[in-house]
C-alpha cells in the first residue's frame, strides 16, 4: 500500500467515528500498523543519550587518566541515590505516596512513570531527591490524596521515613567497612599490626635487602629482638629505627620452630624512592632492613562485630571534627584560610564538588583500601551532618515530627505550622551556600596538599 493510499485509508476512518485523539495513535509510516507511544519514544531516546552520554564521559576520563577519580565520584552520587531510596523504600512500606524519585537537579534527561512514582535523571549530577507529599502544612495536596501525605501519618511511620536517609548511610559504611575487613583491604583505625612479617619490601639499593641477605621468609613470626621478647610490630619497628648499621638478632618462629636471623639496617638516608630519601638527609640515621609487617585477619563472622565496632570509631572521629569545626578556635582557622593564610591537612574546611573531585583522584591513585575509607568516611560524615536539626535537613523533619508527637494528644493530632520555621530554613539555606561558595574558592585558590 502507498503512502498516498494509507493517508486516504486513515482519513476515511475519522469520519466513521474515529476521533483525532485515536488517529494520533497510530504511525501511518509504521510496518505494521501498531499504536506508537510518542512518551515511550521520547523516554527511549533520553535514555540513549545518558546512556552515551555516560559511555563517552567514561572514555574522556580514561583518557585523561582520571577514570579512577570518576569512579569515585560516581560512587559518591550513588550513595546520595540511595540515602534518597531510603526515604522512598520506607515511604512506600509505610503506605505513604511517593510522585517522584530523581538522581541530580534541573531540566529532565530522561524519566519514566511506573504507577503513581515518576522516576528519572536530570542535568546536575550534584545529589537527588525523592517526593513525598505533605511533607509540611504549607502543602496544598488533592484532597483525595491527603490520607497518604506524610503529614496525616502516625508519628512513627514519620519519624521512620525521616531517619531513613542517614540510616542509610550508617548501613553503606557498615557494609563497605565488612567488606575491607574481610578482603585485607582496609584495618581498623586503632588496631596495631602484628609482629609478622608480610611481604619483603623493596629497598632500591645495590644488591639484596638486609632482610633478603637475613633470610627472612613471609610469615616469619618475630618473638624477640637481640633477646628482648615483643609484643608487636611497634616494637621491632622502634628497635630497627634505633640500630642502623648495627647487627640484630632477630628470633623468629617458622612453622613451628625458631631460629635466630642476624640483620644489619641500612641507613633510610641513602635509600631513595621516587627521587625522594625515605628520612630527611639532615635528620638522623634510621635503621632499614626492608619488611612489612601483617594485620590481623578478619573472617566472615568475626568481621560483623569488628565492622560495627569500626562505625562507632569513625563516627566518634566525625563528630570530634564537626566540634572543632564549629568551636570558635575553628571556625577563626577557617576564616584564617579564606583570608590566604596556609593550608594545613588539619585544619578544619569543607570540601566543594571540586575538592571532591581532586581527593578522590587522590584515593583511587592510592588503591582500593584508600577509596573504601574515603567513602565510608563520607557515608558517616553525610549521615551525621543530615541529622542536624534544622531544615531542610532529614534532622529538622525528625525534630517537627517529635514535637508533634509532644504535642498530640489521643484522637487529637497537632500539626506544626511550619511557616513560623521559616527564619531558619531562610538560615539554613544561607548556611548551606556559604559553605558551599567558601569551599569552592578554597578548593580553586588553596587545594589541600597531600602528603
Amino acid at each position: 500500500m502507498s503512502t498516498r493510499e494509507r493517508k486516504r485509508r486513515y482519513a476515511s476512518q475519522a469520519g466513521d467515528g474515529k476521533t483525532q485523539g485515536d488517529l494520533a495513535l497510530k504511525d501511518p509510516m509504521s510496518s505494521n500498523g501498531a499504536p506508537i507511544d510518542p512518551d515511550k519514544a521520547a523516554r527511549q531516546v533520553g535514555l540513549l543519550r545518558l546512556l552515551v552520554g555516560l559511555v563517552l564521559g567514561l572514555g574522556v576520563a580514561a583518557a585523561l587518566g582520571a577514570l579512577g577519580g570518576v569512579l569515585v565520584i560516581l560512587a559518591v552520587l550513588m550513595m546520595i541515590v540511595l540515602h534518597e531510596f531510603g526515604h522512598f523504600a520506607t515511604a512506600k512500606l509505610t503506605g505513604m505516596k511517593v510522585t517522584e524519585f530523581f538522581v541530580g537537579f534541573g531540566p529532565r534527561l530522561w524519566s519514566v512513570r511506573m504507577g503513581e512514582t515518576e522516576y528519572g535523571v536530570k542535568v546536575l549530577p550534584l545529589g537527588g531527591y525523592c517526593k513525598i507529599p505533605g511533607m509540611t502544612n504549607l502543602e496544598e495536596i488533592d484532597p483525595a490524596d491527603e490520607a497518604r501525605t506524610y503529614r496525616q501519618q502516625r508519628f512513627w511511620k514519620r519519624f521512620l521515613v525521616a531517619v531513613a536517609g542517614s540510616a542509610t548511610h550508617f548501613i553503606l559504611a557498615f557494609l563497605l567497612l565488612y567488606g575491607g575487613l574481610l578482603s585485607g583491604a582496609i584495618f581498623p583505625i586503632n588496631a596495631e599490626p602484628l609482629a609478622t612479617v608480610a611481604e619483603l619490601t623493596d629497598l632500591p639499593i645495590d644488591g639484596p635487602s638486609p632482610a633478603e641477605r637475613a633470610g627472612f621468609q613471609v610469615g616469619d613470626r618475630i618473638v624477640a629482638v637481640d633477646g628482648d621478647l615483643v609484643a608487636g610490630w611497634e616494637e621491632v619497628r622502634s628497635y630497627t629505627l634505633a640500630h642502623p648499621g648495627e647487627e640484630i638478632e632477630f628470633l623468629v618462629e617458622r612453622d613451628g620452630t625458631r631460629a635466630t636471623l642476624t640483620a644489619t639496617p641500612i641507613d633510610g638516608r641513602r635509600v631513595v624512592v621516587d627521587g625522594e630519601p625515605v628520612a630527611p638527609p639532615d635528620g638522623p640515621a634510621v635503621g632499614l632492613v626492608g619488611i612489612a609487617p601483617a594485620w590481623e585477619t578478619y573472617g566472615v563472622v568475626a568481621a560483623a562485630p569488628a565492622a560495627a565496632a569500626e562505625v562507632g570509631v569513625v563516627t566518634g572521629e566525625t563528630l570530634k571534627a564537626l566540634k572543632q569545626l564549629v568551636m570558635p578556635s575553628g571556625v577563626s582557622r577557617y576564616i584564617d584560610q579564606l583570608q590566604g593564610d596556609e593550608t594545613e591537612l588539619g585544619d578544619p574546611r569543607f570540601l566543594s564538588p571540586v575538592g571532591l573531585a581532586r581527593v578522590a583522584g587522590t584515593a583511587a591513585e592510592s588503591g582500593i583500601g584508600t577509596v573504601l575509607f574515603l567513602l565510608i568516611a563520607i557515608n558517616i560524615f553525610v549521615g551525621i551532618f543530615n541529622m542536624l536539626p534544622l531544615l531542610p535537613l532529614d534532622g529538622g523533619h525528625v525534630l517537627i515530627a517529635v514535637y508533634e508527637g509532644i504535642r498530640s494528644r489521643p484522637g487529637r493530632r497537632y500539626h506544626a505550622d511550619v511557616s513560623k520555621l521559616q527564619p531558619v530554613l531562610i538560615f539554613t539555606f544561607l548556611l548551606l551556600a556559604a559553605l558551599f561558595i567558601t569551599a569552592l574558592y578554597l578548593d580553586i585558590v588553596r587545594p589541600l596538599q597531600f602528603q
